[in-house]
């Protein structure tokens, strides 16, 4: 398997392109603000053809290039039903006062191919399976990926800004919410092999054995001390 990820734009969000192998179709998960250029690099390097783009969730920093992104390659981006208005109206979805200063320069709407993601779905492109799991608290329609171990690669978990290396998403932004957030976690995250390799939105890559020994936030969900009404607010750095 072929993973080639980035970090593109003002807030850093990775950009990941998955194919099987060079010379093959490939798939681009979350082409954020200024990420085209960066996805034709890829592509161009590995000798790729896109078949479609997968959103983990509608906030700007993963979606701002999706139109340029599928219209360039005439391709369909999948989102989850409740984040899709924010592809058309991204400053509903962080609040005004982060979103404004960047929208001049940013295309907003929806590619000319959109498909809805469902909860405990699989989604067939370029050869590869993703299995989706609706994962709710950074935003109501976020979701994550896993791909199956195959070989001697071990399964992969593109996370969005569910789980972070050391830390978890943000709950402090439009449909944010703490306690939902905590329950993906325990839903979707703990039931995985330490082996897993865990993609996220931001910063580098980790595992779920390291995140499950290290991780504060995890580890809380894993030993059932999540009741409280704490929690982080999230690393203003990201959305």
């Amino acid at each position: 398997m072929l993973i080639a990820g980035f970090p593109a734009g003002a807030w850093g969000t990775n950009c990941y392109v998955i194919a099987p192998a060079a010379g093959e179709e490939c798939v681009i998960v979350d082409p954020g603000h200024q990420a085209a250029q960066g996805v034709e690099d890829v592509l161009a390097k590995h000798r790729l053809k896109p078949v479609a783009v997968l959103l983990t969730h509608g906030h700007i920093d993963h979606v701002a290039s999706v139109v340029p992104v599928c219209g360039a390659h005439d391709v369909p981006a999948w989102i989850h039903p409740e984040d899709r208005y924010m592809m058309s109206d991204p400053g509903k979805g962080i609040g005004r006062s982060i979103g404004m200063p960047l929208m001049g320069e940013l295309t907003v709407g929806e590619p000319d191919d959109v498909h809805e993601l469902a909860d405990g779905s699989q989604v067939d492109l370029a050869g590869l399976s993703f299995s989706v799991d609706h994962a709710p608290g950074h935003t109501k329609g976020s979701v994550t990926f896993r791909l199956p171990q195959a070989g001697d690669v071990p399964q992969v978990l593109l996370s969005g800004d569910l789980l972070f290396a050391g830390s978890i998403g943000r709950t402090d932004l439009p449909g944010g919410d703490l306690g939902e957030l905590y329950a993906s976690l325990a839903r979707v995250c703990l039931p995985l092999d330490d082996s897993t390799v865990v993609l996220p939105g931001h910063n580098e890559h980790t595992t779920i054995g390291r995140e499950r020994a290290a991780n504060p936030y995890l580890r809380q969900v894993a030993q059932g001390l999540t009741g409280g009404t704490g929690g982080p607010a999230g690393d203003r750095r990201r959305l």
